[in-house]
């Protein structure tokens, strides 16, 4: 992919910058300001957890973050690229390279097979080489259902479609997983398995994680905690939860 708003990166950058972020919506002849002036570093490697209320803006910045949607004002950098820049054709193929998506809900395509479903985003890269099937063989015996592979989704528990969102979220290598509620379906010591799991995963991938949720326990888990309060991103202290 050849981009012209790329900056000179290094690995030294920061991977995901948010330069002075805004964005609203029209609601009803009415103007409703979701995000406001928002400047914040995501680093490499980090575990970032977002709080806040239902419908303060998380999903937003998911959304801004991935180049779904576009900021009302201020620019997003990820990995060197301006998103504002980009055409919509572009940010889609921005999508499919850097970044992977961890679901509340698993988001699994119920007609293909769990090898399926994790080949599809290396699919969707154009990576069909062996290597790249093996790559997914092995994400699936890491996350303990290598044996699975011809298994469809309906057949697994919630945790285990979970798990199979996971590999699938970092089969192609993405530089940034984006993950919405993702233990928000699932009971509390699955959930707990899950969100373990994701930990271990991404840290050792050396990916960024930045992770929607409810939840303090798993916030405790994370490099960095912010919340969004009247459409500010407030950075707050990580507190270890015992117990």
């Amino acid at each position: 992919m050849t981009i012209a708003s790329s900056r000179n990166g290094h690995q030294h950058e920061p991977l995901v910058t948010l330069e002075n972020t805004s964005k609203s919506y029209s609601e009803g002849g009415q103007e409703r300001i979701v995000l406001e002036h928002v400047n914040v570093v995501f680093e490499r490697g980090e575990f970032i957890v977002l709080l806040g209320k239902s419908g303060s803006g998380k999903s937003t910045l998911l959304n801004l973050v991935s180049g779904i949607d576009v900021p009302t004002n201020g620019e997003v950098w990820v990995d060197g690229l301006a998103l504002t820049q980009l055409s919509e054709h572009e940010r889609t193929l921005f999508r499919r390279e850097k970044i992977g998506f961890i679901f509340q809900f698993f988001n699994l395509v119920p007609t293909l097979t769990v090898g399926e479903n994790l080949l599809l985003p290396l699919e969707l890269n154009g990576r069909t080489a062996p290597a790249d099937r093996a790559k997914a063989q092995n994400l699936l015996d890491q996350i303990g259902l290598g044996d699975r592979w011809k298994t469809y989704p309906d057949r697994l528990s919630g945790g285990e479609q979970q798990r199979i969102a996971i590999a699938r979220a970092l089969v192609h290598d993405p530089q940034l997983v984006l993950a919405d509620e993702p233990t928000g379906n699932l009971d509390t010591d699955t959930g707990q398995l899950v969100l373990t799991l994701l930990d271990t995963l991404t840290r050792q991938a050396g990916k960024t994680l930045l992770m929607v949720t409810h939840s303090i326990d798993v916030a405790s888990m994370a490099d960095r905690v912010f919340r969004i309060v009247g459409g500010q991103l407030l950075e707050e202290a990580v507190v270890g939860v015992e117990g």
